[in-house]
């Protein structure tokens, strides 16, 4: 027996939109908690990055599977009525407006908890909830920036992007653990807390290994794209059929290893320039057209099967195409709108069936309209 609705019992109402505070939503469903999505009459406009599930966007159906979908409208009283019926009765509210927008509705954790002690909320923000940080606009890129994440990624000559969303993501993530913990507090307490995450402190934490360097070891690592600051050998080396493969050797024995078992050059390991990892970092450049040569001479499959046998740590430098068809990956499937699209599963894996709904927009509006249509 696995994990399997383990915050059943558990209603989440979510005013979310994008990335951050869905993903978290979705975690939430997964481990059985029942999860309202509020979204404005228009829609999450997350339901408009793609329209590649037969009109309909597959990127939302990955972020928004088993939950429940109902549209009100904050701005008219009997819609700002029935939110605050559901909030009455909820066990956790998450929301990721714009700081100061749910406390200006009077949907503040202080005033929910007059009716509802036990509830929890949690408010997602990009920079903070108050003074200049408040005010600043912030999606997932810009933080990436701001944060100094781009400056660490990417190659000598030009600093990237994360190629996913990377601080919506971990700031999902983030709100989740919170929730988690909120919750054994309150099963301890009986009274609810109010969170707050915002994405750049965040990424912030993650960034503390560059940071330290700064601080404390005499700077931050210079980007170097899929080469490492300090360790040789490591990065990507071409293979003869135009396939790479990513090496990475932490230590003498590795080293010696990858010396006699894949290069068969046994004596490589005693040459004074490779006898230490400090040493052949500064003569990283010999040592990796000594690697390249050797590798050139076999086909992909072959060197990974050489590097396996030697115990060396390895990856093939993969396409996201060939991420799709890697035999390594788990599928798991949602239907929305009538379409069944398939999708990587979740890393903690669920017990229970495959298949989950994605709400259309409102799908649920009338039910829950009536459900909460009087006072509790």
């Amino acid at each position: 027996m696995g994990l399997h609705n383990e915050l059943n019992g558990i209603t989440v109402v979510s005013l979310e939109q994008a990335v951050a505070a869905p993903y978290c939503g979705l975690m939430l469903a997964d481990a059985g908690a029942r999860v309202i999505k509020v979204e404005r009459p228009e829609g999450d406009f997350a339901r408009g990055y793609d329209a590649s599930a037969n009109g309909q966007s597959a990127i939302f159906a990955w972020l928004n599977r088993g939950k429940e979908s109902i549209c009100l409208n904050l701005k008219a009283a009997d819609d700002l009525v029935l939110m605050r019926r559901m909030l009455v009765v909820a066990d956790v509210f998450v929301s990721n407006l714009a700081p100061g927008s749910v406390p200006r509705m009077g949907l503040s954790g202080e005033e929910l908890r007059k009716k509802n002690p036990g509830l929890i909320t949690c408010t997602i923000s990009g920079y903070g909830d108050s003074g200049a940080a408040a005010k600043k606009k912030a999606y997932d890129f810009l933080i990436q920036a701001e944060s100094g994440l781009c400056s660490v990624t990417g190659t000598a000559e030009n600093p990237a992007r994360v190629g996913v969303s990377l601080t919506d993501l971990s700031t999902g993530l983030t709100a989740f653990s919170a929730i988690l913990r909120a919750l054994i507090q309150r099963g301890k307490t009986g009274v609810g807390i109010d969170l707050r995450i915002s994405m750049f402190d965040v990424l912030a934490d993650w960034m503390n290994m560059p940071l330290m360097a700064h601080r404390y070891m005499g700077g931050a690592p210079a980007r170097s794209g899929l080469k490492h600051s300090f360790i040789a050998p490591y990065g990507a080396f071409g293979c003869g059929d135009g396939g790479q493969v990513l090496l990475s050797v932490q230590n003498n024995r590795e080293f010696a290893a990858l010396c006699c078992d894949v290069l068969e050059q046994p004596d490589l390991s005693d040459d004074p320039r490779f006898a230490q990892n400090p040493e052949r970092y500064v003569n990283r450049v010999a040592l990796d057209t000594i690697v390249s040569a050797c590798f050139l001479q076999y086909d992909t499959p072959e060197v990974l099967a050489k590097l396996d046998v030697a115990h060396i740590a390895n990856a093939q430098l993969n396409s996201v195409a060939d991420l799709s068809e890697h035999p390594f990956l788990r599928n798991t499937t949602a239907m929305i709108g009538g379409t069944e699209i398939e999708m990587a599963a979740l890393p903690v894996q669920t017990d229970g069936g495959p298949t989950i709904d994605v709400p259309g927009l409102g799908e649920q509006s009338a039910a829950l309209r009536l459900e909460f249509g009087r006072e509790p």
